[in-house]
């Protein structure tokens, strides 16, 4: 993953748990749009492994998710 593609992650969850969505989705949406195959598998896998970055708690079917 691109270390642009994740500072934007980051920063989307940074405003996420601090309900600032709309923020957070204007940061990451490009990124994840802009994504090739392999990268965008990269974030879905990063995603999936920072659910508590962006909820604060476990979801208990995060790893089931498409």
């Amino acid at each position: 993953m691109r270390p642009s593609t994740l500072r934007a992650l980051n920063r989307a969850a940074e405003l996420t748990r601090q309900n600032r969505l709309t923020e957070a989705m204007l940061i990451a949406e490009p990124v994840i749009i802009t994504a090739d195959e392999y990268e965008g598998e990269e974030i879905r896998q990063w995603l999936l492994d920072h659910v508590t970055d962006f909820t604060g708690a476990n979801h208990p079917d995060s790893k089931e998710l498409p």
